[in-house]
């Protein structure tokens, strides 16, 4: 009893009475078609009741039981999902390992600097004897030895981008600055009339250009009608540029008040009016976007710290220049340290340097050795959080404990895959129970067990219908995964051949891109692939993405974008982070279905209108929980917890609003249904089935219509905002740009993503995707292989060609898989 977890009737969701026994010790996978129930029975169910019996073994209430009849022979539980929820820019690889803290108390302790009076070397200050203290303050302050100068003694707060002492003072520690792209604004060659303000378009030009003229009379340089930019004074040039109020025309007029009157002049200037709106919406408006850019810090060159702080060094290195090293780099520079440490400057920091190496060594163990310390915690993707989370797990003494993970091989290439599979292996090595959420097949080919969920999604699933070993699975009927397997065989394709147009990058250098140019066939699916950092979505999404911008840096340009009437960018980035959003209004299919119950004859009587639908508006929603279904109740130490709404049960409206029913469903009804049965609900609402048959079409039929986009995975995300962007389609010729678009997809779920994009691209359009995934990769036209290695080794193209051609090129690491 004591090697296995035997869940019993589980029902939560879509689970049908589900049992199963589960071994311990062992790595196991739960697979099964996007929505049958391996979330669900992994974290809703097993870790959920892992989570309650732990609390109330400490006398602790709050969580509800999950609806399973009983789960015998749980362990304690640690979860590792996908979600990344830290959205601060200043959060770094380095801040949030607590790598950077330690890094800073080694140059506290061993940083040598220069003497500004004299320029010689001062080295670390052992002895306090030395050292002045300030009365009242906590500054402390040392003397150079060759000069007796006095300066401050630095402590790791200066060597913090975060703090006022550390931070370089142009771009408070951000190492970038924004500015105004004026060339954009002002069209010199023009006059106001004719559009020499880029941003004056029609009524708002006539509003805005008698206020200037006026503005410029006022102090004496009045403007005749049609008088092009160019030949403006300087005066005239201020006044337009930043208004009457600003330094700049008080300085040619210091004895003059500025026009009180818009009649008179009063005249705020273009410029100071546009970094007023840009303050005003933190910097997110379409004006922002045209006119805006942001630029490495003049002073600084983008590497944070003040002009002191990024000088000194630790065995011949400054903390930007190490911090933008590769961690693999940075563990060598460690060891390097350590070595050439005399005894009592080791003593002052073997703590920090062992805590660097162990964090160091598990990073890259795990495959991420091509990050940098400096890199943003928001251009992570969802595998490289979680694996990241995952290596802080790594070495733990901790036995006995099951860990749940979520797709950890998500971004993952399948050489990396390998490397990540060996350390989950350790970790159930030591006595642990690895279970994971996964699809990679190379994945179930390691796994010691494997539970498949199925038969298909949402209703049709919630059943066991394979269980044991790989092998196992394809010998079982009822397995989908089997079935996936045993069918999966080599099929002679054609390549599109494309238009004979192309899109070309020049010379891109940006991150680890090694000044490359590459060309990607227009009419065409294209798949970018490569090992982890290798520099795929550098090349897609920071370079191709911004081919079009009017200032772009890391590359020289981007050929080839005006064959395409727009460009569509669908990346891993969450939909909405309000869980008031739901699928129903983001496919903008709720506002039909809204005003299909208002003129129901029963609903007009009751003076009911579409906006009583509405759970976002007051009127018809509950209003004790807005219209969520749930309150949040605080859990003081644990995540605040949600509980259905004692008002409304859960149903989100009035009595009165949910007794309007549309073929038996009442408003409330439809958002808890999935997709697929909304569609035989509303079959004689064309504007509504149009919708949802796209939606089952791309896999997303067992989602429900009220699910809350907070809740959905990277990939679900993905082909949601796929589907809008189809909808949307019309007669215009569209680039797509795809992120891994088969993240969180059953293989047979993958078939149907291919055949929708292939569609795309039979329809005239171009599809490029960066992609990991081997049934993809092998389902493109045209394969760039990026490579050879992550990081600093990476950046370069590897192979080009057909999927068929890079299968027998022994230069690519995606040909050997393949």
């Amino acid at each position: 009893m004591n090697d296995v977890m035997i869940v019993k009737g589980a029902k939560e969701n879509n689970l049908k009475d589900l049992s199963v026994s589960i071994p311990k010790n062992k790595l196991i996978v739960v697979t099964g078609p996007s929505g049958s129930g391996k979330s669900t029975l992994a974290m809703d169910t097993l870790f959920k009741e892992c989570q309650r019996q732990y609390l109330e073994s400490m006398g602790l209430q709050g969580i509800n039981k999950p609806k399973v009849d009983s789960i015998s022979g749980l362990s304690p539980a640690i979860s590792i999902n996908q979600q990344n929820t830290n959205r601060n820019p200043r959060s770094t690889v380095g801040t949030v390992t607590d790598m950077y803290t330690s890094l800073r108390m080694v140059f506290e302790k061993l940083g040598k600097r220069q003497c500004p009076a004299c320029d010689h070397d001062v080295d670390p200050t052992f002895n306090t004897e030395d050292i002045e203290k300030e009365e009242g303050s906590f500054k402390e302050y040392i003397f150079c030895p060759n000069c007796h100068h006095r300066m401050e003694k630095l402590t790791r707060t200066h060597f913090s981008y975060n703090t006022t002492e550390g931070a370089c003072s142009t771009c408070k520690g951000l190492g970038e600055t924004v500015d105004i792209h004026k060339e954009s604004v002002f069209h010199q060659h023009l006059s106001l009339e004719d559009g020499a303000v880029d941003l004056w378009k029609g009524r708002y030009a006539d509003y805005q250009i008698p206020v200037v003229k006026a503005a410029m009379a006022y102090y004496g340089v009045p403007i005749e009608d049609g008088l092009p930019m160019q030949e403006y004074n300087p005066v005239q040039k201020a006044i337009l540029y930043y208004g009457v109020e600003s330094d700049e025309v008080k300085g040619y007029f210091p004895d003059k008040k500025a026009p009180k009157t818009v009649d008179k002049g009063k005249f705020e200037g273009v410029l100071t009016g546009m970094w007023r709106r840009f303050t005003e919406k933190s910097g997110s408006s379409s004006e922002a976007e045209e006119y805006f850019y942001s630029q490495v810090c003049p002073d600084c060159h983008g590497e944070r710290l003040n002009e002191i702080s990024r000088s000194v060094t630790v065995e011949n290195m400054t903390i930007p220049k190490l911090v933008s090293h590769s961690l693999e780099d940075m563990l060598k520079w460690a060891e390097q340290l350590e070595k050439g440490l005399d005894k009592v400057s080791y003593m002052l920091v073997e703590t920090f340097l062992q805590d660097m190496k162990t964090k160091l060594t598990r990073i890259i163990k795990i495959g991420l050795g091509y990050l940098t310390l400096d890199r943003q915690i928001i251009t992570l993707s969802g595998g490289e959080t979680q694996r990241l989370r995952l290596s802080a797990l790594l070495d733990s003494a901790l036995t006995g404990v099951l860990y749940i993970m979520d797709e950890p091989t998500v971004g993952l290439h399948p050489k990396d895959t390998l490397g990540l599979v060996s350390v989950l292996k350790g970790l159930r090595d030591l006595g642990n129970t690895v279970l994971l959420i996964e699809h990679d097949v190379d994945v179930m080919k390691e796994a010691d067990y494997i539970i498949d969920i199925g038969p298909g999604a949402g209703k049709l699933g919630g059943t066991v219908v394979g269980q044991g070993t790989l092998q196992e699975l394809k010998e079982q009927e009822s397995s989908v995964t089997g079935r996936y397997l045993r069918e999966e065989e080599e099929m002679d394709r054609t390549y599109r051949k494309g238009t004979g147009q192309a899109i070309s990058v020049h010379h891109a250098t940006i991150h680890n891109l090694k000044d490359i140019t590459v060309t990607f066939p227009i009419g065409c699916l294209t798949a970018v692939t490569g090992v982890s950092g290798s520099g795929k979505s550098s090349l897609v999404f920071d370079v191709l993405a911004k081919g079009n911008e009017k200032i772009h840096d890391g590359f020289d340009r981007v050929t080839g974008l005006d064959h395409f009437d727009q460009m569509i960018i669908v990346g891993q980035s969450p939909l909405s982070r309000m869980k008031r959003s739901n699928i129903a209004t983001y496919i903008d299919v709720f506002t039909h279905i809204r005003t299909i119950f208002s003129k129901d004859k029963a609903a007009k009587e009751k003076g009911l209108t579409a906006k009583h639908f509405s759970f976002n508006t007051v009127g018809g929603r509950c209003e004790n929980c807005q219209g969520l279904g749930y309150v949040t109740t605080n859990m003081l130490f644990f995540p605040d917890l949600e509980v259905v709404c004692p008002v409304c049960q859960g149903k989100r409206f009035q009595k009165d609003v949910l007794s309007i029913k549309y073929n038996d469903h009442s408003v409330n009804d439809i958002l808890e249904s999935s997709i697929v049965d909304c569609l035989s609900i509303f079959e004689n609402e064309k504007k509504v089935k149009e919708v949802l048959e796209l939606l089952v079409e791309i896999g997303l039929g067992y989602l429900k219509m009220g699910q809350s986009l907070t809740t959905l995975s990277g990939g679900e995300g993905q082909r949601l905002k796929l589907a809008k962007e189809l909808l949307k389609q019309g007669n215009k010729n569209s680039l797509y740009l795809l992120d891994e678009p088969t993240t969180g997809l059953h293989p047979n779920d993958v078939t149907q993503l291919l055949k929708l994009l292939n569609r795309l691209v039979d329809a005239g359009h171009t599809v490029i995707m960066v992609e990991h995934n081997s049934q993809m990769i092998k389902g493109a036209d045209w394969i760039i292989d990026l490579g050879p290695e992550g990081g600093g080794k990476g950046g370069q193209i590897t192979a080009q060609g057909t999927p068929e051609s890079i299968i027998k090129n022994s230069n690519s690491y995606t040909g050997q898989y393949l």
